[in-house]
């Protein structure tokens, strides 16, 4: 245990992949969670109550103000308090940039970007009010290094460290702690929708421990920066990549 116990959090992107490992890590560590998602998210409520905690499933478009701040709401009315945010929700629509639309672009920047935007904005008062909180976000190794056929993509992960490390500098005086997870290639139902030739020669080859990354991995990644092991650590960026940034 990390001290993660009667915490309450927020896990947006939360039924399924990263999100879903992340609110059964918490759960296991006897914090009560929010699964907050645009998908179904009941199957990770049910998991995570099997675990002993309480967990409630809220619907949220993260590209919505108006329900990022609902979202924000329902965790006060349950749970009456909130101590950890994850900003996890994140899709991709990739493309090389001479066939990128704007479409394209402004969806992804819209929910991996604006969206992070916005589920911190609603919660940041409640925070400050309460003079401490954990705001964790994902952003990616493709935010730091770049990768052919993600301009949005990379651009909004870059962008979530940009606005981590802002944050951190503006609130840290205030009891608050942002950071970054920056995953590798992890081994999502995305990740595994690549053809397997093409995920075995251009991908795993390049990742000096030979496999993908598991989501329960990035999961104890959160557990610790959200936990008090890690109340010295704000504004940074844990790479989660098995050195596949090396």
């Amino acid at each position: 245990m990390r001290g993660l116990k009667g915490k309450i959090a927020i896990i947006t992107g939360a039924a399924g992949g990263i999100g879903k490992a992340t609110a059964l890590r918490f759960a296991e560590e006897g914090a009560n969670i929010v699964v907050a998602d645009f998908a179904d998210g009941s199957g990770t409520v049910q998991e995570a109550e099997a675990k002993g905690v309480k967990a409630v499933y809220v619907k949220v478009d993260v590209t919505s103000e108006e329900q990022a701040k609902a979202m924000v709401a329902k965790a006060i009315e349950v749970f009456g308090k909130v101590d950890v945010l994850i900003n996890n929700a994140g899709i991709t629509k990739d493309a090389m940039m001479r066939k990128m639309t704007k479409d394209a672009w402004d969806a992804v920047i819209g929910v991996n970007l604006t969206g992070v935007f916005n589920c911190t904005s609603a919660v940041l008062p409640y925070l400050l009010e309460q003079k401490s909180g954990v705001v964790l976000t994902t952003s990616s190794i493709v935010g730091i290094y770049g990768n052919l056929g993600q301009t949005n993509y990379a651009a909004s992960k870059w962008g979530v460290i940009g606005m981590t490390k802002s944050w951190a500098k503006e609130m840290a005086k205030n009891g608050l702690r942002f950071n970054c997870v920056a995953p590798g290639f992890i081994g999502t139902e995305m990740v595994k929708k690549i053809p397997e030739q093409v995920l075995n020669e251009k991908i795993i080859v390049k990742i000096p421990q030979g496999r993908l990354g598991e989501p329960e991995e990035i999961a104890a990644a959160f557990a610790f920066l959200a936990s008090d092991d890690a109340k010295y650590i704000n504004g940074t960026v844990l790479s989660v990549d098995g050195a596949g940034t090396l």
